[in-house]
């Protein structure tokens, strides 16, 4: 990340050892708010569409399972508003590799809102080790939660399942969670009232170079 967010040393020994970190107060009150806001106005001008689940034959919606509506972002062409966050992505991207030697290439980024009443996402894993065909994988999971004045009783934390036991990330306005998306399985609690995220995928380099 830039000069003033580096990965710090903890970071890294956090991301090795346990497989994950949060950072807070990511990129300061107004522009989180600007994220925020971004997310309300697409939602509004119905730009975020229901997610789905499974991939090929099996995509379907299933709100039982995952219940929030969704856009992809293009770093390049993303509003002028999301322009500190997608900055702060690449930076991670170029710090985890020139630090933790991780391979990482492209980044996928994908708005994220659930509308309350319960909406949630059943537990799940990112990636996982093996793709069909040696296709480059997800590495590393980076989501950023946009949710002034939490409250506990607003539900929709992260529940990360680990090797320790759960533990529950609360989607704090300004709060960046970062883990590794082979190795930690999440899901997102009941939300009972609006949550907004963004998140990004970082896939590994492909070693053929497609």
């Amino acid at each position: 990340m830039s000069t003033s967010r580096s990965v710090t040393e903890e970071e890294i020994r956090a991301l090795h050892e346990h497989g994950w970190f949060v950072r807070d107060a990511l990129l300061g009150p107004s522009a989180a708010m600007g994220v925020h806001d971004v997310v309300e106005e697409l939602a509004a001008h119905g730009r975020l569409r229901p997610a789905g689940v499974s991939r090929g034959a099996s995509h379907r919606l299933d709100d039982a399972v995952r219940g929030d509506v969704i856009a992809w972002i293009e770093a390049d062409e993303a509003p002028l508003a999301l322009a500190p966050l997608t900055a702060v992505f690449v930076s991670l991207r170029d710090d985890l590799n020139r630090v933790a030697y991780l391979g990482l290439d492209r980044i996928e980024i994908q708005v994220a809102r659930y509308p309350g009443g319960g909406a949630r996402y059943d537990r799940h894993r990112d990636a996982f080790r093996t793709l069909p065909g040696g296709r480059p994988n997800r590495r590393v999971t980076a989501i950023y939660y946009a949710n002034p004045g939490w409250r506990p009783e607003d539900g929709g934390a992260l529940r990360l399942h680990l090797e320790g036991g759960a533990h529950d990330v609360a989607p704090l306005l300004d709060r960046l969670l970062v883990f590794l998306s082979e190795r930690v399985d999440h899901e997102v609690l009941p939300a009972r009232v609006p949550r907004r995220a963004v998140t990004a995928w970082f896939r590994a380099r492909d070693p053929l170079g497609s």
